[in-house]
């Protein structure tokens, strides 16, 4: 996995966990959950996990006999880190392409594996709104080849979003981008 990260940080387990907790913060994870996800031995997982809570970079709490670890959302540079595992998973790019060139564009929301800062290398989004659909596709080709990654896209009305807007609450999400002006649509929780 090529990343932005990759040199200045070493150890390819760290790189998957700081993508894992770091694009969404909502997201947290289990030590065993991660060991598996990442085919690697709980041992291997426990010392990165250890060395990145010491560095202060990851909190963590008991839930019953597990351990649940998320980012430090409080760290001096958890802005920057955020940040670049965005960059680093193509998130900038994606909004930078889809708000600008898309038409009335509502909301957009990142669904699924991402949204779980999991990088399965396909990207689901939701788009809400007057989306010109040709000019998605186009967008669509031209940022998975910059960000070597396949985008799925489910256009929707603000209509069709209010009817599954529950349909959400069982999936992991993450709101990408939101239209000030879309306030009245509901939103997810």
């Amino acid at each position: 996995m090529e990343t932005l990260f990759t040199g200045l940080i070493t150890s390819k387990l760290r790189i998957k966990i700081l993508m894992r907790l770091f694009l969404n913060t909502e997201r947290h994870a289990y030590l065993r959950e991660l060991a598996e996800e990442f085919d690697s031995s709980p041992s291997q997982i426990k010392s990165e996990l250890d060395q990145m809570r010491e560095a202060d970079l990851l909190t963590s709490r008991k839930n019953g006999r597990q351990v649940l670890f998320s980012a430090n959302t409080k760290h001096p540079v958890f802005n920057e880190l955020h940040s670049m595992v965005k960059k680093a998973l193509g998130m900038d790019r994606i909004l930078d392409s889809i708000i600008m060139r898309l038409g009335n564009l509502q909301k957009a929301i990142l669904v699924d594996d991402y949204a779980k800062g999991k990088d399965s290398g396909i990207i689901d989004l939701v788009l809400i709104g007057d989306i010109d659909k040709q000019n998605l596709l186009d967008l669509t080709i031209k940022t998975e080849r910059y960000i070597k990654r396949k985008i799925r896209t489910l256009v929707l009305t603000p209509e069709e979003y209010e009817k599954l807007n529950n349909q959400w609450l069982n999936r992991p999400f993450l709101i990408l981008w939101e239209c000030e002006r879309a306030s009245s649509t509901p939103a997810v929780s």
